[in-house]
């Protein structure tokens, strides 16, 4: 069979398509998807290739558009793709998801180089998007990690329209580090595309960064850029040794190569959860001056908790998250959704195929669901977004409800 009907709702349906590139079955394929979502007429299109149809992008993003009757298409390429309840890792050809989104307001935008260069100040991207924060909901973004600077532009973005969640990742491809990116019928090698979702659909998901807290929470007391001086006001190094020393032996041997820090982004929290730390990696622990330098810029005051880092972790956080964010949905309707996962996931962390998309459904669906195996993912953590590695980034469609909040 070249392709699959995956699990839908009566808003959304996501198709794989695993055969080569042929016109009129693609035509029939687009055309049958279309028909599963029965009268309800196709707002949005997701699309994600992998490399071996590079050379056939453009075709086939006019027969989808056209055979599908998708009014705004946006996507990237990808080696690996998800679609439904599973993950394709290899040879993964392409997926679809069709989305019926009820009063959304929808408007996607091409990011080049040279805007991230110049945006300086949270007007410079509402000008060039003509979108102001009340305007919109939040974001889908897909970016080509080679030549567009994700971390500046995420920076300004977020001076641009923090606390509104931005979900999204970074493309992969062939070699030569050449990606692709998808607007309507256009095909772009660098850059990014950022999609507004707004009128009456919001985004709310789950940014599960693969990581399980160890030990205490901790106050930094002295800091110098990325360096940590002194955690309690005793040498972080110290900090860090008593923190490993107190797993047990297996825990021990698991949390070896697998550290890093959790930095909490919102200090007005009366109590710190999952969801509430960023993390980021150890670089390096010096004994003889009893500091650790980190992979960012931490506050003197903030507080953070060390994480390991697991399969086990990594299912246990993904669980976690996913089951509070079905408690805050309550009866809120979902449409659909979409999955940024990193490339070091899936069967490589997990052993077993499709671990995370697997987990979505049972936890929210039955949903269409598509995504892609990313080259670093983003998404919310507290009132900012970031990038992330080794993380799911999970967005929902769904309907938005009066003066309720952009993340779960």
């Amino acid at each position: 069979m070249k392709y699959l009907f995956c699990v839908q709702n009566e808003y959304s349906v996501s198709s794989h398509w695993s055969g080569k590139f042929d016109e009129a079955e693609l035509q029939r394929w687009a055309g049958d998807l279309r028909r599963r979502l029965r009268d309800r007429p196709v707002t949005l299109g997701l699309v994600f290739i992998s490399p071996r149809f590079f050379p056939h992008a453009q075709p086939i993003l006019e027969i989808l558009r056209l055979h599908a009757h998708i009014p705004l298409l946006v996507g990237c390429s990808s080696q690996g793709l998800i679609s439904g309840d599973q993950e394709i890792e290899e040879d993964s050809g392409l997926s679809l998801g069709l989305y019926s989104l009820p009063g959304a307001e929808l408007k996607a935008f091409h990011i080049t180089q040279e805007e991230v260069e110049e945006a300086y100040g949270p007007g410079y991207w509402r000008m060039e998007t003509n979108i102001e924060p009340h305007q919109t909901n939040g974001w889908l973004v897909f970016i080509d990690p080679f030549q567009l600077d994700s971390e500046s532009w995420i920076r300004t973005w977020n001076e641009a329209y923090a606390p509104l969640p931005v979900f999204g990742g970074l493309a992969s491809g062939g070699h030569l580090q050449a990606t692709q990116l998808y607007l309507d019928g256009e095909v772009f090698d660098v850059g990014g595309i950022a999609l507004s979702v707004g009128g009456s659909v919001g985004l709310q998901g789950v940014t599960s960064q693969g990581c399980t807290p160890i030990g205490e929470t901790w106050t930094l007391t002295r800091v110098e850029q990325n360096i940590i001086h002194q955690i309690g006001n005793r040498p972080a190094y110290e900090v860090l040794a008593e923190t490993y020393s107190q797993l047990s032996a297996e825990e021990q041997r698991k949390a070896r190569g697998n550290l890093f820090i959790g930095l909490v982004v919102n200090e007005y929290l009366e109590d710190f959860h999952r969801g509430d730390f960023l993390i980021r990696n150890l670089l390096r622990a010096d004994p003889s001056t009893g500091s650790i330098a980190v992979g960012a810029y931490p506050r003197l005051g903030q507080t953070v908790q060390f994480q390991r880092r697991s399969a086990a972790a990594a299912t246990e956080d993904m669980s976690a998250l996913l089951q509070r964010a079905k408690l805050q949905l309550g009866e809120t309707p979902v449409y659909g959704g979409c999955l940024f996962c990193c490339n070091g996931r899936g069967q490589n962390l997990f052993t077993l195929p499709s671990h995370d998309a697997r987990m979505v459904q049972d936890r929210l669906g039955p949903l269409g669901l598509t995504g892609f195996f990313c080259n670093g993912e983003i998404g919310p953590v507290g009132e900012k977004s970031f990038l992330h590695g080794f993380t799911a980034s999970l967005a929902l469609f769904v309907q938005k409800k009066p003066d309720s909040d952009a993340e779960l």
